[in-house]
């Protein structure tokens, strides 16, 4: 019977992941005789640590020893902790320009070429609301929009679609906490994923549709409808008001066909939940590369969740275009760590129970698999949560790391495409923006063979995470050309629109 397997990531790294289980007596090639059982995808100690000195994966420090580690024996939370260190930000020493193809050689998709020159993926209509009080109204016109058939007469149309939150009242009219869901929500109606969009309140809520208009210059228009139900007359009478409104949109979204756009107007949001050991060492990387093949393409790439960010900031800062782009991520980190503080947690309360049980042991782990998404060129820019994302390239978006809240500001950024990596299986779908799901092992992807749309855990048999980058860059251009993903064929993304709430609840 052959030793089970484990991969030695680093030649300065102290541990060794199990890519198989390794029992007690296991010897696995490069490794010492395992003196305990060490589950798949967790870490095996190659050398004595004695406590306090860093555990190294990755070439970097996950943690410190909590009690003296011996070769042989399984590295996680029972013997490995975080502890505060001064990392070396190295602003911009590994700025790495990308090359960019010739525009005669860049790929291309089939898209939808908006009247502000951006390209849209999908051709929603989007139903919006300003504030809870009028979710349900909202959820009523797109209800009666489905049951009455009438899409069957727009096959161009993608969808229409309710999208609500639970705040827009209770909160203070301004600072952080408006503003945020004011760009969220005039992110998402300038979105070029959707083809138009009806606008619903109430009409006394703190977030006025009307100052928000004035404040933005935004314009009624044949495709950017509002209404509130206090001024049209109650419950009723707003749904019937609302529908008419959507069926006068229908006729002109369904007007829009797909063209040959460059892979360059594509902007790609970069997120990963329910990640285990193995997120870091195949999803993540393989996504990075693909990242490096968009932007060689002129394309755009968002990285975000800076709460699992903390312990590979350092990454970043090395890879900054600007000393300026370098410290806004310092910068942030630093927010975090106090906004955690004030409300009694800290960042490494992140992993969360499923990825420690897939092998992630703290933050600092975590953070440096979740970076490879991003690739290897060089940071062009650092963006507030929902802030309309211009730069092109490899970029930066402030967000929290729970999966609904962070792709929310993307998407408000102006993301038409998601990639999003999981080991321990995520159901995540997204609307307007189509969500692209990766798995880190077979195992998973075989089990969630119906929400998954690549396998990444063939990078453990010998694909090279070349290859894999190149599948998931043409699935990138095959989902962003119409071709529906996973979660699409399951319904997804409805739900998952949940703008970042900061502030008190008055």
């Amino acid at each position: 019977m052959s030793a089970p397997r484990a991969l030695r990531l680093h030649a300065q790294d102290n541990v060794m992941v199990a890519v198989d289980e390794i029992r007690p007596g296991d010897a696995p090639v490069g490794a010492p005789v395992a003196v305990e059982r060490v589950p798949r995808g967790h870490k095996l100690a190659t050398a004595p640590i004695a406590i306090g000195e860093p555990v190294r994966k990755f070439g970097q420090i996950i943690g410190f020893a909590s009690t003296a580690i011996a070769p042989g024996q399984w590295v996680h939370d029972h013997n490995c902790a975080v502890t505060h260190f001064d990392r070396d930000y190295g602003f911009c020493q590994d700025a790495r320009p990308a090359a960019i193809l010739p525009v005669e050689s860049q790929a291309t998709f089939q898209g939808f070429r908006r009247a502000g020159g951006k390209a849209g993926s999908r051709n929603y209509l989007g139903i919006l609301t300003s504030v809870n009080c009028s979710a349900t109204v909202a959820r009523y016109v797109a209800r009666e929009v489905e049951k009455s058939g009438m899409l069957a007469d727009y096959p161009n149309v993608d969808g229409v679609i309710a999208l609500v939150h639970g705040a827009g009242c209770g909160m203070a009219s301004k600072g952080e906490g408006f503003d945020v869901l004011a760009r969220t929500q005039w992110g998402y109606a300038a979105n070029p994923n959707m083809g138009g969009v009806v606008m619903i309140g109430l009409g006394c809520e703190v977030f006025q549709i009307g100052r928000m208009k004035d404040e933005r210059g935004l314009k009624e228009s044949d495709l950017f409808n509002t209404l509130t139900i206090q001024a049209t007359g109650g419950t009723r009478k707003s749904i019937e008001a609302g529908v008419e409104r959507v069926k006068a949109m229908l006729p002109l979204l369904n007007a829009a066909k797909r063209e040959t756009l460059p892979a360059s107007e594509l902007v790609l949001a970069l997120q990963c939940g329910g990640s285990d050991g193995y997120s870091g060492i195949t999803a993540n990387p393989a996504l990075g590369a693909a990242v490096d093949i968009l932007v060689g393409n002129g394309g755009t790439a968002i990285l975000s969740e800076t709460s699992e960010l903390y312990g590979a900031e350092h990454l970043l800062t090395r890879r900054a275009a600007t000393p300026a782009v370098g410290q806004k991520i310092v910068d942030l980190i630093h927010w975090w760590e106090d906004y955690a503080a004030r409300n009694g947690g800290e960042l490494n309360n992140n992993p969360s129970p499923g990825n420690k049980a897939g092998g992630l042991t703290t933050i600092l782990e975590k953070s440096l698999g979740a970076a490879a998404k991003g690739g290897t060129t060089v940071l062009n820019a650092v963006y507030r949560y929902a802030e309309p994302v211009t730069a092109k390239g490899f970029v930066f978006m402030d967000t929290p790391g729970y999966d609904p809240v962070s792709a929310t500001g993307q998407v408000a950024g102006g993301a038409n495409v998601i990639a999003f990596t999981t080991g321990r299986g995520s159901a995540f779908g997204c609307k307007p923006t189509p969500s692209i799901k990766l798995a880190t092992n077979s195992d998973m992807y075989r089990r969630m063979e119906e929400d998954m749309d690549i396998n990444c855990g063939d990078v453990l048999d010998g694909v090279t995470i070349e290859q894999k980058g190149r599948e998931i860059f043409d699935k990138i251009l095959a989902v962003a050309s119409g071709e529906r993903s996973k979660s699409e064929a399951l319904g997804y993304g409805d739900a998952e629109f949940v703008p970042w709430q900061i502030g008190a609840v008055l």
